[in-house]
């Protein structure tokens, strides 16, 4: 029999996730398509604007990384990055109140975005078994609605067009993913109907010095959208590789996020608490403010298409892309990749696999999905899909009592980590003892500042 071979379109976390998974189970050949051309070193690239900004591998996507790539959590911590266990390790304002810290089962992996990607690239290409075709772009499907045998692409410098010829292609380009109309025009299938929600939402990011010594924990300001004015915006400081702090705030259309420097501290200054503001004062700030405005829930309906080619997979933010103020969309690829690996190693090849496959990919984002659209549908002036549930406005109701209690009953923190870090389903939210312990309330008066302890504030420099 001849060689099986895998195509992957688009070379950024999700497409090398999915490349790794594929490689290790039903295929003797893998070739990744990009039109960048890789850096050498943990830098930017100029196919992820987004890398600039706070990103959060939470514990549900690290685990799952290192099931795909083993070591590969080892080699990032030992290129500087930082892992945080919720909440001994996070001072959290949540929209209960203040999270009391204690030592928990849940964590966040802090480093660069532009760390991860190089790190995990180097990983997955130093096996062999993925080849990449850099400086190439993707021009469109060959096939026909039964079957997608290959694609066509194009060298960006020449214009060379030619076509690669696969027993499966995997859509991980992301946001800017033209699967859907290419489906349309060129194989003639209907139109994918898609979900989206528009918060309104927008970024700024900085980096600056970070004080001399290690410890200083993670700081998260959430947003509260149901409270006027300074609840609708929000910051997250992450210690990151190189003595750096990455900071990222972000507001809603009412509240927008600064654009220079000036601007900068004075905005967290006005979020719920000020800490931020406090631990940066005095602090050098090593870039400039860098903005975005990506921040739009966009899910495509794939697996509701009549019909479904063999050959093809949608996958990563090209599927569903989040509002990255939650910080699930690395982590939802590396389930994702997970996911497709163990059912290809099943061994199912059967006619209609793909589509099978195509399902289990849109079920893996559906948690982070509704977490991210459930909050950002309430924010003023959000614009797209609103439409909600009579279980899903229960559902919010009783997350946010159990954001109350979380504050100071660890069993209702952890279950709520769980949901947030993608380790446990929301389900699990509804078990009886939960439950009592909701009814029960918070075991304790709320705390009236951030949890910070003596030599953390004098690392930051608030005892001066």
């Amino acid at each position: 029999m001849r060689p099986r071979r895998a195509v992957v379109l688009g070379g950024g976390l999700s497409g090398m996730l999915v490349a790794s998974a594929v490689s290790g189970a039903a295929f003797d050949e893998v070739l990744l398509v990009e039109r960048d051309r890789f850096p050498v070193g943990p830098e930017p690239r100029k196919g992820v604007p987004q890398a600039r900004h706070a990103h959060n591998l939470v514990s549900g996507g690290a685990r799952a990384l290192e099931s795909l790539l083993p070591g590969v959590l080892d080699r990032l911590q030992a290129e500087g990055a930082q892992r945080f266990v919720v909440p001994r390790d996070v001072i959290l304002l949540g929209t209960g109140g203040w999270v009391r810290r204690y030592d928990g089962t849940h964590f966040f992996v802090s480093c660069s975005r532009d760390l991860l990607d190089w790190v995990v690239r180097n990983h997955v290409l130093a096996s062999g078994t993925v080849q990449v075709l850099e400086g190439t772009v993707v021009a469109g499907l060959s096939g026909s609605a039964r079957r997608v045998t290959g694609v066509t692409v194009r060298d960006v410098d020449t214009g060379e067009a030619r076509e690669l010829v696969a027993d499966l292609v995997i859509d991980a380009t992301g946001r800017g993913s033209q699967t859907s109309r290419w489906l349309q025009e060129l194989l003639g299938l209907p139109r994918v109907r898609e979900d989206v929600v528009r918060s309104g939402l927008r970024y700024a990011t900085c980096l600056f010095s970070a004080p001399v010594g290690s410890g200083f924990p993670l700081i998260s300001i959430q947003s509260h959208p149901r409270e006027q004015r300074c609840g609708r915006a929000g910051g997250v400081l992450m210690p990151i590789e190189g003595g750096r702090w990455l900071v990222t705030v972000w507001g809603s259309a009412t509240e927008q996020p600064p654009q220079t420097l000036e601007e900068f501290v004075p905005f967290a200054q006005r979020l719920r608490d000020p800490v931020l503001a406090d631990v940066l004062a005095g602090r050098t700030a090593l870039t400039p403010v860098r903005r975005s405005d990506s921040t739009v829930n966009r899910r495509r309906r794939y697996e509701e298409l009549p019909v479904w080619p063999e050959g093809l997979l949608v996958a990563g933010d090209a599927l569903a892309a989040f509002n990255p103020v939650y910080g699930h969309g690395m982590s939802v690829a590396a389930q994702s990749a997970l996911a497709l690996r163990r059912q290809l190693s099943a061994g199912t090849r059967e006619v209609g696999t793909t589509r099978t496959l195509q399902r289990m990919l849109c079920r893996v984002a559906d948690g982070a999905w509704a977490m991210a659209t459930g909050e950002d549908v309430l924010y003023p002036g959000v614009a797209g899909d609103r439409r909600t549930t009579a279980l899903a406005r229960l559902r919010r109701r009783g997350v946010e009592r159990m954001s109350v209690v979380a504050t100071s009953r660890p069993t209702v923190a952890e279950a709520l980590f769980g949901a947030f870090t993608l380790e446990g389903a929301f389900s699990q939210l509804l078990s009886p003892r939960l439950l009592w312990d909701v009814l029960r309330g918070p075991a304790a008066p709320p705390l009236q500042g951030p949890p910070l302890t003596t030599r953390e504030r004098q690392l930051a420099g608030l005892d001066r």
